[in-house]
């Protein structure tokens, strides 16, 4: 899973930061009924294991997760390549009662998923890594709209890597990771994992640039794996990238043009936006809240000596029981999460038993 010029999932959980966005440490209240993490407007009950699935699925490493119009939580999981009659994405309703499961093409390298209303439909965009380097359009049951693989016409990618995808990691390899939605229909799609590209595709799916490269510089990615457009009150549209590896946020104009960096986290995973709340899952072990300046609100589940504990078994806690070798109101790896349409949080894990957490907001 690595070349001389990739960085490895493993390296970016074996990775400390030196400096921190300052935090408040937060600890988490309990009482007979409730676990409560936040304070103020921004204080959440947690619910671990939130949704349920029937006993003949299983969860199978959590990776993103999105919410439709009707209040509807969609699940990706990358799913195990040798079950292909496994689906990959699971639909809950707004109680966590399973509703719906599709996506079997997904197993094996399933990613980002987004929910997008466009006109009086919505639909669901995906993107698949691993060996199977795709994206696509389906609708919210599962049909397929459209599949994308390499955009060869950009030049950077290995002969037949859009023809013949195989697990193969590199600078000249397709790995999406997730989307950002532009007002004119169009989308920016994130190589994260691969080239380290941002592509820019119009309102018919078609490729029409590029930008960034490998490296530590301003507009430059060490990988660059989420996306969202920042289109809070009071600010020109612009798009926010979590650099990842590089332990920062990066903003653009919606042409490419490097903004700002804020640097400071660990290891930033997504991003995701409520009025003027910008939400950031964090891999090692929390969840960040900026407020309309970009400074911290709060580190939900932050806590430096259970994160050291996690950074210590590293890869071993992965593998774990669910239940076994977690802590209430603390979390491992958040590889995603997303606000509703109330407020309440959902964050998916990047572990192999699954974890998606619901933090109902209060107040």
């Amino acid at each position: 899973m690595k070349t001389s010029s990739s960085v490895t999932r493993r390296r970016f959980l074996a990775t400390t930061a030196a400096a921190v966005l300052a935090p408040r440490v937060l600890t988490a209240q309990k009482s007979d009924t409730q676990l409560v993490i936040g304070e103020g407007e921004h204080r959440y009950e947690v619910l671990h294991n939130w949704p349920q699935l029937p006993d003949k699925y299983s969860w199978q490493t959590t990776h993103n997760v999105a919410i439709d119009a009707a209040g509807l939580l969609y699940v990706i999981h990358e799913g195990r390549e040798n079950l292909k009659d496994h689906p990959s994405i699971f639909v809950f309703d707004a109680e966590g009662k399973f509703v719906r499961a599709f996506g079997n093409q997904f197993q094996g390298g399933g990613h980002g998923l987004e929910v997008r209303t466009e006109g009086k439909e919505q639909f669901l965009y995906v993107t698949g890594y691993q060996q199977l380097k795709n994206f696509a359009k389906l609708t919210l049951t599962g049909e397929r709209v459209w599949e994308k693989r390499a955009p060869m016409e950009s030049g950077i990618y290995a002969p037949e890597e859009d023809t013949k995808p195989t697990k193969r990691w590199g600078a000249n390899a397709f790995m999406p990771t997730n989307y950002a939605f532009l007002p004119d229909g169009g989308f920016f799609l994130a190589d994260g994992y691969g080239s380290f590209r941002i592509h820019r595709y119009d309102k018919d799916a078609k490729w029409v640039s590029m930008f960034g490269e490998r490296g530590k510089g301003p507009g430059q990615f060490d990988t660059p794996h989420g996306l969202w457009i920042d289109n809070r009150p009071g600010r020109e549209p612009s798009l926010v990238v979590t650099d990842r590896a590089n332990k920062r946020l990066q903003w653009f104009t919606l042409e490419g043009k490097h903004l700002k960096t804020l640097d400071g986290f660990l290891l930033p995973a997504n991003a995701d936006i409520r009025g003027d709340v910008l939400l950031v899952p964090d891999l090692q072990a929390r969840v960040t809240l900026l407020d309309k300046d970009d400074k911290v609100i709060t580190h939900l589940g932050e806590d430096p000596e259970w994160r050291a504990a996690v950074l210590k078994g590293g890869m071993k806690l992965r593998n774990e029981p669910k239940g076994e070798g977690w802590v209430s109101g603390k979390f491992l790896h958040p590889h995603d999460a997303c606000f509703d349409a109330a407020g309440n949080i959902f964050v998916a894990e990047w572990v192999n038993t699954g974890r998606i957490t619901k933090l109902r907001k209060l107040g």
